[in-house]
């Protein structure tokens, strides 16, 4: 049996090194490596790990770690993943919901991460919806503006 550190260790070198799209290939990979443990561990470490997946830009998505970026993304992958996983945004105060294609909150939520937008506080991405949180005295529009600053034709979506 491992540790969480070796565990945790053993699943970042297996993302960064191949391109895993679902957690039952990461558990088989992890299997394969001796180490057996459950869904519900994996998700967790994920989690903790800071794990998102990334689209491809076409209709696959994989796990990565937009922080260290081993896996190569670049800028324009990160806006096609908001292109593409977008469907709407809307606001009530200082916070927002960012609805997207099933399956692609994640990665949009990690390529917002990606573009450091200043006015955004925080973000918790489900499997089709983000939630967000505005940093105190900003609203909508300038969100909206850094959106367009970094992501060209985004108010297409917005």
């Amino acid at each position: 049996m491992s540790t969480k550190e070796e565990r945790q260790n053993k699943i970042r070198e297996i993302i960064t090194s191949e391109k895993i799209d679902s957690q039952d290939a990461l558990l088989t990979r992890l299997k394969e490596s001796g180490i057996d443990i459950t869904q519900a561990t994996l998700s967790r470490d994920l989690k903790s790990l800071g794990a998102s997946r990334i689209s491809d830009g076409w209709s696959n998505y994989y796990y990565s770690f937009p922080s260290n970026n081993k896996e190569g993304i670049t800028r324009d992958e990160y806006i096609k993943a908001v292109h593409f996983g977008v469907r709407s945004i809307e606001f009530s105060g200082n916070f927002g919901v960012i609805k997207t294609r099933i399956g692609h909150a994640n990665s949009v939520a990690a390529a917002l991460d990606y573009f450091n937008i200043p006015e955004i506080l925080g973000t918790i991405a489900g499997d089709d919806t983000i939630f967000i949180v505005l940093r105190e005295g900003c609203v909508k529009e300038d969100l909206i503006e850094s959106f367009k600053s970094q992501i060209p034709d985004i108010s297409k979506e917005a």
